[in-house]
């Protein structure tokens, strides 16, 4: 039950940021909504189809060939087999920081991306069962649901910010007609409307990791091979400094910035890895549930 629970979630978190945008738009009148919509909508729709080549870049990525890593190609092509997806081209990141992330809009373009210090961290079992994850990925289309929430939420950022121009504009007219406070309730939306749809987007996030996190054990065959990698892969986050900054840090596989608690927790892309591991514990205690 939990991936449907994971889905209607994420669902759910998408129609919030749409209810987002409408409502923000709406204080400004139809001309802006559609004009800013129609601005985050294009923005988003280019990072979406250049996106993988992008992030490639950024980390320095580089494609290797089954004659340079045939044991990690065959592990990738056997558990694509086993995920009914096409076979994603494989890029190593020179980095000690162990990690590892997906890309590509679709499974056609699929993309596995793992760094140095992932191959030389993780035994096998775990190294598999992290590939599992990042074929979850894009098995579920995440790149695809990210892509959907960073468009709203970015039209909300967009809206939010003319809205705050309107507002200081209404308050400036008001003051010069000795009129006072119109526009107070247009800044109050300006600042609250772009966090709220951060705070979204990272739910949604969080929630596609869940989701990855089951639907990889499930094609693994192994949920606590990933259990084990990620307790690995967190610890080493804390103490590795990472090439990631913020833009990329969602797409890996842990939080490469890993740190803050609390508060702090709050604005992470990712769920708590102590979280993700009691889950995995759930799956592995009940194998007549979830082993295909």
């Amino acid at each position: 039950m939990r991936p449907i629970n994971n889905t209607i979630k994420t669902i759910v978190l998408l129609g919030a940021l749409s209810a987002l945008l409408i409502g923000t738009g709406g204080l400004l009148g139809k001309g802006y909504l559609y004009g800013f919509t129609a601005l985050a909508l294009l923005l988003n729709l280019a990072a979406y189809f250049f996106s993988d080549r992008i992030v490639l870049r950024l980390h320095g990525a580089r494609e290797i060939s089954p004659a340079e890593a045939p044991g990690l190609h065959r592990m990738v092509a056997e558990l694509a087999w086993r995920a009914e997806i096409p076979k994603p081209r494989v890029f190593l990141i020179a980095e000690t920081q162990p990690n590892a992330f997906a890309t590509g809009r679709n499974p056609e373009r699929g993309v596995v991306a793992v760094t140095a210090g992932l191959l030389d961290l993780l035994d096998e079992r775990e190294l598999r069962g992290v590939l599992a994850h990042e074929l979850a990925h894009i098995k579920n289309h995440d790149i695809l649901v990210a892509s959907i929430a960073a468009a709203f939420a970015a039209a909300v950022t967009y809206l939010a910010h003319a809205l705050s121009f309107a507002s200081v504009l209404g308050a400036a007219q008001s003051d010069q007609e000795g009129e006072s406070g119109t526009g107070a309730g247009g800044l109050l939306v300006a600042v609250v409307a772009p966090l709220a749809a951060t705070l979204i987007q990272l739910g949604i996030s969080r929630s596609r990791e869940f989701l990855a996190d089951e639907t990889g054990a499930r094609i693994a065959g192994d949920p606590m091979a990933l259990g084990s990698a990620l307790g690995k892969l967190q610890r080493a986050a804390e103490l590795i400094p990472a090439q990631a900054g913020p833009a990329t840090a969602s797409l890996f596989i842990v939080n490469p910035l890993a740190g803050g608690e609390s508060f702090a927790r709050l604005f992470s892309t990712h769920p708590p890895v102590a979280e993700r591991i009691r889950r995995l514990q759930q799956m592995a205690a009940n194998p007549v549930r979830w082993a295909a």
